[in-house]
C-alpha cells in the first residue's frame, strides 16, 4: 500500500491546526487575526503640534502627516477638537543637523542627517487620561547635499517627518 497520496492531506491539516492554534483573538496574547486599534475609539482630534524650534514650518508638515496616515491606516475618523473621543497633541522640541561622511578630496559634506525630536500624548477625552505619552520620540532623515546628488535639506526633513507620522499612528495601537 502506497501512503505518499495520505502524507500531504495529513501534512497541511497539521500546520493549519498549528497556525490556528497559534494565533488568537487578542492581540495582547500573540500573534493576532483581529485589529489592533481599540475599537471603541471612532474619532481623533489632531492639532497642530507646537514647534519650540526655530525650524520653521515642521509642525504642518508633522500635523498634516500624521491626519493623512490616520486616516490612510487606521479605523479612525480625524474630526474637530470638540467632537473627538480622543485628541493627539505634541510638540517638536528640537531639530539637529548632522555630518555624517565628507568628500575625502574636497572636505565638503557628502552626506548629512536631519533629526527630528518630539513628544506628544494621546489624551482620551472620555476620561481625561492619557492612553499614550512619549518624550524625546525621535526620527531621522538622510539626504546627500554634495553636487553629483544635490538634495536639498527638505529631503532630510521630509523623510524625519514621514517617519514620524508612521511611528506615532503605530503607538496608537491597542496595548500588546
Amino acid at each position: 500500500m502506497n501512503r505518499r497520496p495520505l502524507l500531504a492531506p495529513a501534512a497541511s491539516i497539521a500546520w493549519g491546526v498549528l497556525l490556528l492554534a497559534g494565533c488568537s483573538t487578542d492581540p495582547t496574547a500573540g500573534y493576532a487575526f483581529a485589529d489592533t486599534y481599540d475599537t471603541g475609539i471612532q474619532t481623533v482630534s489632531v492639532p497642530i503640534f507646537k514647534n519650540e524650534t526655530f525650524s520653521r514650518g515642521l509642525e504642518t508638515q508633522l500635523t498634516d502627516a500624521i491626519v493623512k496616515r490616520l486616516q490612510r491606516h487606521t479605523p479612525y475618523r480625524v474630526v474637530a477638537s470638540d467632537t473627538a473621543d480622543t485628541t493627539l497633541s505634541g510638540a517638536i522640541t528640537q531639530t539637529d543637523l548632522r555630518r555624517l561622511s565628507d568628500d575625502p578630496q574636497t572636505g565638503l559634506v557628502e552626506e548629512q542627517s536631519y533629526r527630528i525630536t518630539v513628544r506628544y500624548t494621546w489624551l482620551d477625552n472620555r476620561t481625561g487620561q492619557p492612553r499614550v505619552s512619549r518624550e524625546n520620540f525621535t526620527a531621522t532623515g538622510v539626504f546627500a547635499p554634495s553636487r553629483g546628488v544635490g538634495e536639498r535639506l527638505e529631503v532630510g526633513q521630509r523623510e524625519a517627518i514621514d517617519e514620524l507620522a508612521r511611528d506615532i499612528v503605530e503607538s496608537l495601537r491597542a496595548a500588546w
